[in-house]
């Protein structure tokens, strides 16, 4: 089963809201998911953005694709940053130390 992360629409007519929910990736849009991660409106100033990380980062370490709207609610929210600490896929410049030996100068 292609497990994936995307949004749900919810609200009246022309005024949407969505959540975000973890889904089988051969259900409709608006199907039956497996767990609601977070939710978004995109109508307030500034746009709502609640995604629980802790859900979001277990999903993505058992192998959940997000789609490319909610990678980058991820992204705000600090979820992916979370994944990718836990995945060791961080690379953080300057942090291993200089080991040259200065004996000939």
């Amino acid at each position: 089963m292609a497990v994936k992360m995307r949004l749900i629409r919810i609200g009246k007519t022309k005024q949407p809201s969505y959540r975000v929910v973890v889904i089988d990736g051969r259900s409709p849009r608006d199907g039956r998911y497996l767990e609601q991660i977070g939710r978004y409106d995109p109508r307030q100033e500034p746009s709502l953005v609640e995604i629980d990380n802790e859900k979001a980062v277990g999903w993505l370490q058992k192998g959940a694709q997000p789609t490319d709207r909610v990678r980058k609610l991820l992204d705000i929210s600090g979820a992916l940053a979370a994944y990718k600490m836990a995945t060791g896929r961080v690379h953080t410049v300057g942090a291993q130390s200089s080991n040259k030996s200065t004996a000939g100068e």
